[in-house]
């Protein structure tokens, strides 16, 4: 659980740290789209390399990053060896067989690239909240989402929630450390092969993991009502938010790359873009 990086903040001087909170979402919303829209190795190797890049300029360690990724490999693998096992083609020859499966080219290659694709998504938000405090990120998405006060829409309190979130996530993990090693004391078996003893496990340390979290959730209630906490109405920013050239020079970087990996795309499929771009 302590390798979870999700919601943890690595405070470190960098340009990444340094950049605007808005313009680090909207390069996010740009980077899961370009994601899906890559299909070559061409494209997932430039779309990488950018990564790389992006971790190298934040200054948080690779290992620190790569953690994020231990709870998405399990999930990757079984993907991976699903996608192998029952893509069919039936105007290939199998190059393994066994039984009614049966292992084509175009199996290994479609499942290579869920696995990077996956993987992809889940490196570049671990950075986000690696590079970036809750606070200048619930600033950020409520001041993208700052014209949808016109319709009443609850901007501050979805900003207020999420930020919430990301916060009590390092508390959970820790909570839930502390109540397993009280569990492993009175004689918990955690490292059991067997899973439904794993399972049979787990229920003491969910039941007062779930009554810590509601018990902090109605102090946390209480400690903003204490402070006469109203909502939005009548608050003002101790930070100001405010663009720099280097936001604006890193925007209009990831608007390229989105540009150059549909171009990569639709090259690919053997469509003109400039055609796809007058439709």
């Amino acid at each position: 659980m302590r390798d979870v990086t999700i919601g943890q903040y690595y405070p470190v001087s960098s340009p990444v740290h340094r950049a605007d909170p808005r313009i680090k979402l909207v390069i996010l919303l740009l980077y899961m789209v370009t994601v899906f829209f890559c299909e070559s190795f061409l494209s997932f190797g430039f779309l990488t390399l950018f990564v790389i890049v992006t971790v190298i300029m934040s200054r948080v360690p690779i290992l620190k990053v790569l953690k994020g990724l231990k709870f998405v490999i399990i999930i990757v693998l079984i993907t991976t060896i699903l996608m192998m096992i029952f893509y069919t083609d039936s105007d290939a020859t199998p190059i393994a067989e066994w039984w009614i499966f049966k292992i084509y080219l175009g199996g290994i290659y479609s499942a290579v690239k869920l696995a990077w694709r996956l993987l992809l998504l889940v490196v570049m938000p671990t950075v986000l909240t690696l590079t970036s405090t809750p606070t200048e990120l619930c600033d950020g998405l409520e001041s993208l989402l700052s014209p949808l006060k016109v319709i009443k829409f609850p901007v501050h309190e979805l900003a207020l929630i999420m930020s919430i979130a990301l916060r009590l996530i390092p508390t959970l993990i820790e909570e839930t450390d502390k109540i397993s090693n009280a569990q492993k004391a009175r004689g918990a078996e955690f490292e059991s092969k067997n899973p439904f003893k794993k399972i049979k496990a787990m229920l003491p340390v969910l039941i007062p993991l779930f009554v810590s979290s509601f018990r902090r959730a109605d102090e946390l209630a209480d400690a903003m009502d204490s402070r006469c906490y109203r909502g939005a109405k009548g608050r003002t920013r101790m930070k100001k938010l405010r663009l720099r050239a280097w936001d604006i020079i890193a925007l209009i970087g990831w608007c390229a790359i989105t540009v150059c990996i549909l171009f990569l795309k639709y090259n690919w499929l053997g469509w003109n873009f400039i055609t796809m771009l007058s439709l």
